[in-house]
């Protein structure tokens, strides 16, 4: 199923949450409500996560790179429904305070994108992600195959890809982001080796998921 992304017009890395965290500041100091004012400056403490700053690329050459802030959920030989091949995948879940931009794991040219509309389940559980919102970016990675999958979780309302197909990715370029909780899958050549375990944390870019070599 190969669909094009649907577009929101609100510009990556906005952060919605400051101008209403603004106005409640603004009311603590005309002498608002307490609670009003103490939810205004909680929201201005979750705002980093709206933020991206650039972030230092590994050298190493056959390293695969998170493509996402968060935790290794997942880790297991699975057939990959994207690229129709055997696969390792790796998932990473990201939560509702994780910084939510996705950045390429791989350098590689985009061969395909895939968008499924769907529901907004729990994005944890692998048994949702089929009924899932999710969006999938097959790369061309120096004639290896690369599958990123963004899914949208229980609290994600929208899933951004700012990518096209022909479009030459880097490791560590933004290439999209999933607003408020949810999962990246990133399926790898059956031969990647792992460099981490369930339960690790992992941020974008500076953290080596697995490694490649040649078939």
């Amino acid at each position: 199923m190969n669909l094009s992304m649907p577009s929101w017009g609100r510009a990556p890395g906005a952060m919605p949450g400051l101008f209403v965290g603004a106005l409640m500041l603004a009311a603590l100091a005309a002498g608002a409500h307490l609670v009003a004012a103490l939810a205004g400056l909680a929201l201005l403490a979750w705002l980093p996560i709206w933020r991206e700053r650039p972030r230092a690329v590994p050298a190493q050459a056959g390293a695969v790179l998170s493509p996402a802030d968060g935790r290794i959920v997942r880790i297991e030989k699975a057939t990959d429904p994207y690229g129709q091949r055997e696969a390792l995948r790796i998932s990473v879940f990201m939560s509702l305070f994780s910084r939510h931009g996705n950045r390429a794991c791989v350098d590689g040219v985009v061969r395909q994108v895939q968008y499924f509309p769907g529901k907004w389940l729990q994005a944890e559980l692998d048994a949702n992600a089929a009924g899932n919102e999710r969006n999938a970016l097959l790369i061309d990675a120096n004639g290896q195959l690369i599958t990123l999958v963004q899914v949208a979780g229980l609290m994600a309302r929208r899933i951004l890809c700012h990518v096209k197909v022909g479009d030459t990715l880097t490791r560590g370029q933004r290439y999209g982001l999933i607003r408020f909780g949810s999962r990246v899958d990133i399926y790898l050549p059956p031969h990647a080796v792992p460099k981490v375990a369930p339960g690790d944390k992992v941020s974008a870019t500076t953290t080596i998921l697995a490694t490649l070599s040649k078939a």
